[in-house]
């Protein structure tokens, strides 16, 4: 895999395995850590004029080196479910319901 950089910033060519892209090395943006993003998304657009369709894949890592297990490098496979990844912050999941099962709340005091 080649590295290059133009203007600050690096991009690193990346293979894509699977879907429409199978086989593709495309240039990937490299974010602060070194690292192509985890999610990979490529509109289509539609041939009639309407929303384009999404394709999605997701970073795993890329082929095996000898008997260290080193990996080398960083692949994209193809998500046909096209799953909403992303981070769950703790916060943002919805709260707990304060009333106890089956009990309902008595607000007469």
């Amino acid at each position: 895999m080649r590295m290059a950089e133009t203007g600050g910033v690096k991009s690193q060519d990346t293979p894509f395995e699977g879907g429409p892209m199978d086989g593709r090395v495309l240039p990937v943006l490299l974010g602060i850590t070194g690292h192509p993003p985890k999610t990979y998304r490529i509109p289509v657009p539609a041939a009639d004029g309407g929303p384009p369709t999404v394709l999605v894949y997701r970073r795993v890592p890329g082929e095996h080196r000898g008997r260290s297990g080193l990996t080398r490098g960083w692949k994209y496979l193809y998500d046909p479910a096209g799953r909403a990844g992303g981070r769950r912050w703790p916060w943002s999941r919805p709260a707990p319901d304060a009333t106890p099962e089956g009990k309902p709340e008595d607000t007469d005091g």
